[in-house]
């Protein structure tokens, strides 16, 4: 079935409830859909679990929603750098909680999510406070760390170009998290530069099959 297209960024993201675990895509500011985090941030969802690859940069996106105090936990693998201060000051303040994930982890989890994978082995994280209670097992001489999927209600992306079934083509390093975080959500909402017509898309070029987009909402770059 095609994608529905939300008339603007506010009505795609207007049925994400409370409590909800939130997908958003980026590596940084790289593919990060600023214009559906600003519409959840208008829209007042608030005890919110955010699966990001940072803790937020500056004084925009993900950033505001962390300053206004909407996250409850954050699940990431670079929660602090020169510009992340409202998530230093949540933090310490006790306000928010922090999930801290490899890089490699947070891909795998995501990508296990969309795959139906129940669990899996990795060696990253062995022998440190991030496998602090969880299983291990030793394989071939070699111990791994037992870790499990990241599923979440919402998935927050951006791509370059969609066509009206949903197909998605990304620009550049602006793909990262987007194909895994759109197969691991139950809901996947995406935001484009352009939303062109069945066949005008390369179907080679698409990464994203449009059974994993839910909404689209064109915002003009």
């Amino acid at each position: 079935m095609a994608p529905r297209i939300a008339t603007d960024p506010a009505d795609a993201v207007a049925g994400i409830a409370d409590g909800s675990t939130v997908l958003i895509g980026g590596f940084g500011n790289a593919g990060q859909p600023m214009e559906l985090i600003d519409a959840l941030l208008t829209s007042g969802a608030t005890d919110l679990t955010v699966v990001n690859n940072n803790a937020g940069q500056a004084d925009e996106g993900l950033a505001l929603l962390i300053k206004e105090r909407r996250v409850s936990k954050i699940i990431c693998s670079f929660p602090r750098q020169s510009d992340s201060w409202h998530f230093d000051a949540a933090y310490r303040a006790g306000e928010i909680e922090l999930e801290l994930v490899p890089q490699g982890n947070l891909a795998e989890r995501l990508r296990a999510a969309g795959a139906g994978i129940g669990a899996f082995y990795t060696p990253t994280g062995y022998g440190t406070e991030l496998a602090a209670g969880k299983e291990t097992r030793n394989i071939d001489g070699k111990d791994y760390v037992l870790e499990y999927p990241l599923h979440a209600d919402v998935a927050l992306i951006k791509a370059h170009t969609a066509d009206t079934l949903g197909n998605l083509v990304y620009r550049k390093t602006a793909r990262n998290f987007g194909p895994v975080m759109a197969a691991a959500a139950a809901q996947t909402i995406v935001q484009v530069d352009s939303v062109v017509a069945v066949g005008g898309l390369d179907p080679e070029a698409v990464v994203t099959p449009g059974l994993y987009v839910n909404t689209l909402v064109e915002v003009a770059a």
